[in-house]
């Protein structure tokens, strides 16, 4: 049996068709039955290749003239570009144009590709590599993603790390200022609120790490878990004596849940300053 994977794609210039693979099978023992990891893993990223080359020739194609009089772009040069995505490294191809003389711009040229990749790693990858890196060790999760999907080699322990800490820098920038205090308004118009939902219930626990440089000391790490009567649990946490936003962070868990200002909130702690000082 001979199978032969093919792919159309339907563009503004026509109907553009590419071979992806062709599988070939003599069923004689369980193993040839259905599709191998190594094939699928082939196929996806052979397409994965071919429509990011194509959306991107689209993209570049669309920018070629001047917005504004219509003027083609004249042409400077080009580079190579690197897109990393769930199913492989994509090398693209990145022209570099004049602008037209009725643009208004600090620069002479520019590259239009830079403008729709402005990361080199797709959200998605970023997604899963933070996903399963917070599970598990980073060498175990670069062994894990690259044993389902085809990516490079290139994928390791550090590479899985500095895309982690590249998410979390953003998410920290992304987080609101620290505040005094979170409480708005007076309860004279809290009492104008709908009936509250049942209360929400946060759980707050710490537990002491050991530092990775110096083995003798140790920080304490706050965790928390709300839970509301309906919907899904939210996560946080911390390192108390680092993290310049412990407020807003838990502010922000019950905002996620949907707290009103009349609800009623049960924290549910142990006995240390630490962590009772936080809800108060």
């Amino acid at each position: 049996m001979k199978g032969r994977v093919q792919l159309i794609m339907e563009t503004d210039a026509g109907e553009v068709a590419e071979e992806i693979a062709c599988l070939e099978r003599e069923t004689a023992r369980l193993e040839d039955v259905g599709v191998t990891l190594t094939e699928a893993k082939a196929v996806l990223a052979s397409i994965q290749q071919v429509i990011v080359k194509q959306q991107t020739a689209d993209y570049v194609e669309q920018q070629r003239s001047c917005p504004q009089c219509g003027q083609c772009r004249r042409h400077k040069g080009e580079h190579s570009l690197t897109f990393r995505t769930l199913f492989g490294t994509v090398v693209l191809q990145s022209p570099r144009w004049h602008r037209c003389p009725c643009e208004q711009a600090e620069t002479r040229t520019f590259s239009p590709l830079t403008a729709l990749l402005t990361e080199h790693t797709s959200p998605e990858r970023l997604y899963l590599e933070t996903k399963w890196a917070s599970l598990v060790s980073y060498g175990a999760t670069a062994r894990l993603l690259t044993d389902v999907l085809p990516l490079d080699d290139q994928l390791n322990a550090a590479s899985v790390r500095n895309d982690l800490q590249h998410v979390a820098e953003r998410a920290e920038a992304a987080l609101g200022n620290e505040q005094v205090a979170f409480i708005e308004g007076c309860p004279r118009d809290w009492g104008a609120l709908p009936p509250p939902p049942a209360p929400l219930t946060v759980g707050l626990d710490g537990g002491y790490v050991r530092e990775w440089k110096d083995k003798h000391k140790h920080f304490e790490m706050i965790a928390g878990k709300s839970v509301p009567e309906e919907g899904a649990a939210k996560y946080f946490g911390f390192a108390h004596g680092y993290d310049q936003k412990s407020k807003r962070r838990l502010f922000e868990l019950l905002q996620r849940q949907g707290m009103q200002r009349n609800q009623q909130v049960i924290f549910l702690t142990d006995g240390g300053d630490t962590l009772r000082d936080l809800p108060l």
